[in-house]
């Protein structure tokens, strides 16, 4: 449909799961796509693809841990294309931690890679369409847990909180720029990353995709393509003048009880 035909989107943490499913969603709509990842191997993969496809891409390498990078990887993109229209912040870190066990380091990278990252990643992006007095549209990657999550996720809820309070503030700060900034909270969803987390963390097997999808509401754990056809959506202008919001992306209903 070309919903972000010249558009130049960036998506941070786009090198798997559902930032590269927004990235190959992007570029099929239209968009020049720009993503960014600390591993060259998959990202310039993901570029390959896309170019293959015939679109243009660009792969930036960036470690989100540092705000420093955060920001350069948006200057960046500008320096290649001369602007940036969207982004995209979809990098997140889910490793394990209570409130009595969770270490000030495994906090503060939390925090780093969760909040941080994506706080001066928009402080760029929106100093650059301001300077230029355009409009332009955000969309951040949060999670249904920041209603307030297992025990074992207290670090990355706290982190992902305060994402959905980001979000409505620079949303209402800069709602008369004509920049529009959403949230997404993401339920159990089917990734590379989650696979590794399932392993790592919970000993599951091989058949753990399969357990899981078994004791959900609709049969099936979140897909990255279907989340990001909704990303897209929200990043064209077809989302019209939607701006603050922060939309449960899941199959269990906040509030409802059984």
């Amino acid at each position: 449909m070309g919903l972000l035909d010249d558009k130049v989107v960036l998506v941070n943490g786009g090198t798997q799961g559902v930032g590269a499913a927004v990235a190959r969603a992007a570029a099929r709509e239209g968009a020049v796509v720009a993503v960014t990842g600390r591993r060259p191997e998959p990202g310039e993969a993901l570029v390959a693809e896309l170019t293959a496809a015939g679109g243009k891409a660009l792969f930036v390498r960036a470690d989100l841990a540092d705000a420093e990078q955060a920001k350069a990887s948006v200057a960046e993109v500008v320096a290649a294309y001369g602007r940036i229209d969207c982004l995209v912040n979809a990098a997140g870190l889910t490793s394990r931690g209570t409130l009595l066990d969770t270490t000030p380091e495994l906090f503060d990278r939390h925090i780093a890679i969760n909040l941080k990252a994506p706080f001066f990643a928009m402080q760029a992006a929106v100093a650059d369409m301001v300077a230029r007095e355009a409009p332009g549209t955000i969309v951040n990657i949060i999670t249904s847990s920041a209603h307030g999550g297992q025990p074992f996720l207290a670090p990355y809820v706290s982190a992902k909180a305060g994402l959905i309070g980001l979000t409505r503030n620079a949303a209402h700060a800069h709602r008369f720029d004509r920049i529009r900034i959403n949230g997404l909270n993401i339920g159990w969803t089917e990734t590379e990353g989650e696979d590794a987390t399932q392993r790592t963390f919970h000993g599951a097997g091989d058949d753990w995709r399969e357990r899981a999808a078994a004791r959900l509401p609709m049969g099936k754990l979140g897909q990255p393509d279907e989340i990001a056809d909704f990303v897209v959506f929200l990043l064209s202008d077809r989302s019209g003048v939607v701006t603050g919001s922060v939309i449960d992306w899941d199959q269990n209903v906040l509030g409802g009880l059984d």
